[in-house]
This record gives C-alpha cells, structure tokens and sequence, in this order.
C-alpha cells in the first residue's frame, strides 16, 4: 500500500526512453531507457528523504531491464497491467494519449489504487524461464521447418531444411539438458519439480516449465491461479440476461504447457477421467470439458506446493514421473502454434 508521504512516480517505457511524471517531484521529462539513464532517475529520487514508489506497466522486455535496476537499488517498483491503467484513465475521462499524459496518468493511478509493489523475482527462476521460453520458440520454428519439409519439391531446399531441423534439434536437446541442470543446481527448484512430477500427467519439463511461467504457483488461491493462467471462467449476465461463461486472457505459456497433461490425464487419471467424461456426457464440448480438467488440475497443483506433500492414497498420484515429457516434447509438431490461444471457450 502506498501511504500519502510516499512520492509517486509514473514511468512511461518505450523502446528507446522513459517518460517520467510525478505531481510532488520535479523531474528529468524524459530519460533514455539504457543503465545510463536508470542512473539518472535514481540520483534524482535519491535526492528526497520521503520514499519514492515507481509504478510502470508490463511492456514486454521493455521494463525488465528498469525494473531489475530499482530492485537492485532498494526502489519500490510495481508493475502493473496495461488494461488496468488505460480503464482508470477512461474511468477518468481521459481519452487522449501521449507518452508525457500516460507518465503522470501512472503517477494517478499509483496514488489512486495504491498498488502493491512487484516483488523481486529469485534469479534462477529468471534463467528457467528464459530458457523453457527459448525452448519453445526453437519447438516452433522446427515445427514449420517440418511442414516447409513436406511442402518442398526441390532437392537443394529440401536439403537446407533437413540440415536446419538437425541443427534446431541439437539446440533443443541442450536447452533441455541446461532446464535440468538449473533444476538439479536449486535444491528449492529440484523439490518443487520432484513434487509436482508425482502428479499423473505432469513431467519433470512440464513441472518445469509451470514453475518458470508461473513463479506465484503454491502462493495464492485457487480463484487467483485460475485467472493468472486464464484458466478461469467469467460470468456474462447482465438483468434476466445469461450469458456463456469463458475464459479470457492469462498466460499462455500456462496453457500450452498443462494442455497435454490434462490431455493425458483425462483419459488416464481415475478421478479427472471420471469428471471429463461426467461434463461431456452432460452435452459439454471437447474443449470446453478439456479446459475444466486444465482449470482443476492446475488447482489441485497449487494446493499441493502449498501443502509440501503429496497423500499416498491420492489417485492424481502417478507412477511414471516422465509421463508428460514425451508427449510435451513434439507438443506444436502435434498442434499448430496458433490452436494455443485458447482465448474463447464458452462454459
């Protein structure tokens, strides 16, 4: 919570520069967004003996770069979602936009809302991530290397992509072998991992991969994991009006990652098999039941970090801990890129 003797201070990124806005301070209007011009903004606040709370929004590798710096400074910094802030400006009445009006509409919005700070995220969590990431995007690319494969009707084009597919194949099998050693090298990591791979449907790259795409799990509710993985169903009823549930928004990666699992474990797990089954023979589409199984299964993996323990006589309990990592392997071969939206599914 921000307290009135804190100064607020909206920062606009951009690729190239931030724009700084702030009601109580006077500050740089624009700094360059590289560790020279982090350094002016910190000698500038560093001036104040009151607190200094930053507020910027998730502007896909644009801010981490800024937001690291602070942390490491001893800066309170929170990050927030874009939609948010341009809602509290419409909320505002405020429709025009410029980089200078989006810095101080944060400032606006940090004193407003009063959101938490954004906490500092464990480094080796940082380098998972960015390798299950990189890993992912290597799985893609060698996927339409594949399919240009089949397409192909010339020798010499032919060769060229048998010789890529080799080289992305060999550049994956690293990236996995480098998962596991950041894995083994984090005794934390390694439990968390060796937990969540007891569970019938989740392999040790899958675990992985959940661990690094969503670092909160086996922290917060299950209403708050649902919707951080887009995996929760929001109402649309509006007077007599009742409309389809869906879900909408969350993180991707998530979802493609706990995809196959559910997959697997509606169709092999006693208890998620039972309760796909009991949705569809109720007249739910296959997806829609799918997504359920996903939205159950990811609760029950949050409340088991949360436990630490796994109960013996549990039936989501499963024998062969590298069940999922077969499947999750050739996961976009099997299903286009694009099929993993799943954006739109009606309840």
């Amino acid at each position: 919570m921000i307290t009135e003797e804190v100064h607020v201070v909206g920062v606009d990124v951009s690729k190239a520069t931030l724009e700084l806005g702030c009601f109580s301070l006077t500050l740089p209007a624009s700094i360059p967004n590289t560790p020279a011009g982090f350094k002016i903004l910190l000698k500038s606040i560093t001036k104040c003996i009151t607190p200094v709370h930053i507020i910027c929004e998730a502007t896909g590798p644009y801010h981490g770069p800024l937001v690291r710096f602070l942390h490491q400074a001893g800066i309170k910094v929170s990050v927030v979602n874009p939609r948010l802030t341009r809602d509290f400006a419409r909320a505002r009445g405020k429709l025009a936009k410029t980089d200078a009006i989006d810095a101080l509409l944060l400032a606006d919005y940090g004193r407003t809302m009063q959101p938490d700070p954004t906490a500092p995220p464990e480094e080796h969590v940082v380098l998972l991530d960015e390798l299950v990431t990189r890993r992912a995007q290597l799985v893609e690319d060698r996927a339409r290397e594949r399919n240009r494969l089949e397409q192909a009707s010339g020798p010499d084009v032919a060769a060229s992509l048998r010789l890529h597919i080799r080289h992305l194949d060999e550049q994956i099998k690293k990236l996995l072998k480098r998962i596991a050693e950041v894995v083994e090298k984090h005794p934390s990591l390694k439990a968390k991992v060796s937990l969540l791979a007891q569970v019938h449907g989740i392999g040790t790259l899958t675990a992985s991969v959940l661990l690094a795409t969503l670092p909160e799990l086996g922290t917060i509710s299950k209403n708050e994991v649902t919707a951080l993985a887009g995996l929760a169903p929001f109402n649309r009823d509006s007077g007599a009006f009742r409309g389809k549930r869906s879900i909408h928004g969350g993180r991707i990666g998530v979802r493609c990652a706990i995809y196959m699992s559910a997959l697997c474990a509606s169709r092999g797990n006693p208890i998620l098999k039972t309760f796909y089954q009991r949705l569809r023979a109720a007249g739910k589409p296959h997806k829609v039941a799918l997504v359920a199984v996903m939205r159950k299964l990811l609760i029950y993996l949050n409340s088991l970090l949360k436990q630490h323990s796994l109960s013996p006589a549990s039936k989501l309990a499963r024998k062969d801990s590298c069940y999922g990592v077969t499947l999750m392997r050739d996961l976009p071969r099997r299903f286009p890129p694009a099929w993993f939206t799943l954006l739109t599914f009606h309840f």
